[in-house]
């Protein structure tokens, strides 16, 4: 735990166990457990080697972090270019606001905190120094929503609300390794400031099972299914996909639709899957159900007057959320497959 951390917590009782399941013995500390499951295949620092790679051919890309390299995956490319390496100490206002300095003279600044930082304590300084310019920072944040059970002084449950709402920000979401890896080179591609949530350390893969590439402000069909859609963004989509595969089980034909670019949202291809007649259209995000993706989908198909048989959001409460072991904290919160699975059984 960093210097940053600041405490709430509260008791979680433990849930009694169901007749005949055993309890599972935690080999990590539950508090900043992997989102990866037991024995899936997983990659280290996809988001430092893409950058590293880049940057090889990039000299304008620089590096920039507040105390926090090593929790962003940054150290990598701090290894690899110490001289492009600037790192800002316990000062996020000062970090966005010398980022958008470095932007101006022309380099390409990628920006790592963990995401309330971002999004709460320098909201203002993205806000007046980087979007109004439109500049090229590209802002990625570790410890996006219910990623760390270390309670609501790091649990950033409303960022994709705020960063949507700021003129200019492009907002992405990605799945796992292999979104973050291709979305690298696309949000430096990019001209103007992006917002990206991070998946650190060991990052499951799961992506490459699919015929998939990120391309930027687009969203992808990766799974079709003739009873439930999923729409779905970040980590979720991986629990989607379980979810998907579990409700096949019981004759459920579930499909997934990947939306990893929140803004500008892909309203052609939503419309297109959700609004199609007879299947029940349900969102799925690793945030706040006020403000992001669910209300989002919402909106383009009460506009477009589509109406699929159904509609429910899988988010997290608005509510400041408790401390505590993750797992827990997933299931307790409905992100787990489990609960994503109990959600659509429970309204078909």
């Amino acid at each position: 735990m960093n210097h940053h951390t600041r405490w709430r917590h509260q008791a979680l009782k433990p849930k009694p166990l169901a007749p005949g399941e055993e309890k599972v013995r935690l080999k990590t500390s539950a508090m900043i457990a992997s989102i990866a499951a037991e024995g899936q295949a997983t990659r280290p620092a996809p988001f430092g080697h893409a950058l590293v790679a880049l940057a090889k051919e990039r000299p304008e890309i620089v590096g920039m972090t507040a105390d926090l390299s090593k929790y962003t995956d940054l150290h990598v490319f701090a290894n690899a270019f110490p001289d492009r390496f600037y790192q800002m100490g316990m000062a996020e206002q000062l970090l966005m606001s010398a980022a958008a300095g470095i932007a101006r003279e022309g380099f390409t600044p990628f920006v790592t905190t963990y995401a309330v930082f971002a999004s709460r304590r320098a909201y203002d300084f993205i806000c007046m120094a980087i979007a109004e310019e439109a500049l090229d920072v590209k802002i990625v944040c570790a410890l996006p929503g219910l990623t760390t059970g270390y309670g609501p002084s790091h649990q950033a449950t409303e960022d994709l609300a705020i960063f949507r709402a700021l003129p200019n920000m492009t907002v992405i979401d990605p799945c796992d390794a292999l979104d973050i890896e291709q979305a690298v080179p696309q949000i430096a591609d990019h001209k103007g400031p992006v917002y990206m949530r991070l998946l650190r350390g060991n990052v499951p893969a799961v992506l490459d099972r699919y015929d998939y590439k990120f391309e930027l402000g687009k969203a992808k069909l990766v799974r079709d299914g003739a009873d439930v859609l999923f729409v779905s963004t970040g980590l979720m989509t991986m629990r989607t996909l379980e979810a998907a595969e579990e409700l096949a089980k019981d004759n459920i034909s579930a499909g997934v639709l990947h939306v990893p670019t929140l803004k500008p949202l892909d309203v052609e291809t939503i419309l297109r899957e959700a609004g199609k007649p007879g299947r029940l259209v349900v969102t799925a995000e690793n945030h706040t159900i006020v403000g992001g993706l669910g209300e989002a989908v919402a909106g383009i198909l009460m506009r477009a007057r589509a109406m699929p048989s159904g509609f429910h959001q899988i988010a997290l409460p608005d509510a400041f959320l408790d401390a505590g072991a993750l797992p827990t904290l997933h299931d307790r919160y409905g992100l787990s497959t489990r609960a994503v699975v109990e959600a659509v059984k429970a309204r078909l």
